[in-house]
């Protein structure tokens, strides 16, 4: 019996029912009414477990006694007590008590399968929902592809307007060129009918020169007016989707205005050198078989005009590229190449070479870093200071035929400008990858020479 009792003080089994009394007290009002019943269920079982250790204890200390030790005492306040707990158990429980606790469970499940119907009711509004919604997406998806096919076949179609469009041209050049050789053989053919009063050495030497213009001075106007509106395309098409393009890379609007710059005016140079060559190679061709009645240098330009298509324009793209690599105002992240923007240098190209054609010729206006600026040449971007007198950085070159300017183009006026062009000319040049200064292949022209006679 001491052994039970000595093991029931050490484990202190009423000081841990004391603590967890006093802290459900203290969170009765806090937690749960589960919660509250768990915590009544945990003491009532950890009593029950104290209870059965006293038990023992009173059966082993009625035991050493003997037979008839302690009888009193169990008679006078075991037996009682245990009545008493009895009675009382019985007591609390009546008939209308237990009628009530099945009332409220039958209720309870009553409740619980009207919250499960209605989740059911409304998980199946959900997924009809979203069924619906599915299908909804899907068509939309199904009007977006077609949306896409229709504007796909509308951009064919534009492309053929614009193939008929350029047929048109050419051959109301064809027509116009022809219509007035016509009346030039109609008037030397009346001429040559009619008797001249003067005598036969007193006649023009070579009056076919002006008597017979060539296609080329024939659609010089049509083509300069044709060329000076192609070049503000550039500007307000091409130049905007190549700046935006850009933009996807850097992040300053000024280095990508300048990059926009020097390509157009490296493309404007290659173009130029590209013309001269190719003069130069037509004119060595035709040189040994020209009878005239035009110079030799109207049937070389006339001959270029006729096949703009042969030139080179990929020869010129790649020098510009080059050109751009080495150029120490422009920087580029080394990721990325110059050639992002090839559709608007090879485009600049084309232009710059027709304009080539022209008498007078079409050219850029010359443009230098800091430069004092003129309303003439350029007019100021939206964000200069419009007092400073000195071009920061040029947007835009001019057009200019001869002297006079034709198109005007775009600076930005800032001070201290001339500072900063010396900065950037100062900064160090972009080192070109191999594959941006050796990989270009480019593609030969064919000789004038190896063109069949009906080119020419």
């Amino acid at each position: 019996m001491a052994d039970s009792l000595r093991r029931l003080v050490n484990t202190s089994s009423f000081s841990v029912l004391q603590d967890k009394l006093e802290s459900w007290y203290k969170d009765y009002h806090v937690i749960s009414c589960d919660q509250n019943l768990n915590r009544c269920c945990e003491l009532v079982e950890l009593t029950s477990k104290i209870q059965g250790q006293l038990f023992t204890i009173l059966n082993l200390t009625a035991r050493e006694g003997g037979h008839y030790a302690g009888v009193d005492v169990l008679k006078s306040r075991l037996l009682p007590w245990l009545g008493t707990c009895f009675s009382m158990a019985t007591s609390s429980v009546t008939n209308d008590t237990s009628l009530n606790l099945i009332q409220e469970s039958v209720e309870k499940e009553r409740r619980i399968r009207e919250l499960s119907a209605s989740h059911e009711n409304d998980m199946q509004k959900m997924e009809t929902q979203l069924c619906s919604t599915h299908l909804q997406l899907d068509t939309v998806k199904q009007e977006l592809r077609a949306a896409r096919d229709q504007v796909e076949t509308y951009k064919r179609k534009l492309d053929v307007l614009d193939d008929y469009e350029r047929q048109v041209r050419l051959l109301r050049d064809e027509v116009s060129f022809l219509t007035a050789e016509k009346s030039m053989l109609q008037e030397r053919l009346v001429r040559s009918c009619s008797p001249s009063p003067l005598p036969r050495q007193s006649r023009p030497s070579s009056p076919l020169k002006s008597e017979s213009p060539t296609r080329a001075q024939l659609t010089n106007s049509s083509r300069h007016a044709r060329l000076v509106s192609r070049f503000s395309d550039l500007y307000a098409v091409e130049r905007l989707e190549a700046q935006s393009l850009l933009r996807r890379y850097i992040d300053d609007l000024e280095m990508v205005q300048r990059i926009i710059f020097i390509a157009t005016v490296e493309a404007f140079h290659a173009a130029k050198l590209a013309y001269r060559q190719f003069k130069l190679r037509v004119k060595k061709t035709l040189s040994p078989s020209h009878l005239g009645p035009e110079t030799l240098e109207d049937s070389v330009v006339d001959y270029v005009v006729r096949n703009l298509d042969l030139y080179d324009v990929q020869a010129s793209v790649n020098d510009v590229i080059n050109a751009m690599n080495v150029n120490p105002r422009i920087s580029f992240p080394p990721e990325v190449d110059f050639v992002l923007i090839n559709s608007f240098i090879r485009e600049t190209c084309r232009v710059a070479f027709a304009m080539q054609t022209l008498d007078p010729p079409l050219d850029l206006a010359f443009t230098s870093g800091g430069e004092l600026y003129s309303d003439n040449k350029y007019r100021r971007s939206y964000d200069s200071e419009f007092t400073a007198p000195l071009v920061a950085y040029h947007v835009w070159p001019a057009l200019v035929e001869g002297d006079g300017v034709i198109v005007k183009g775009e600076a930005v006026t800032r001070r201290g400008a001339l500072w900063r062009s010396r900065s950037r000319s100062c900064s160090p040049v972009r080192s070109g990858s191999p594959t941006r200064t050796l990989g270009f292949s480019r593609s030969r022209s064919p000789s004038p020479g190896r063109l069949s006679a009906s080119r020419l």
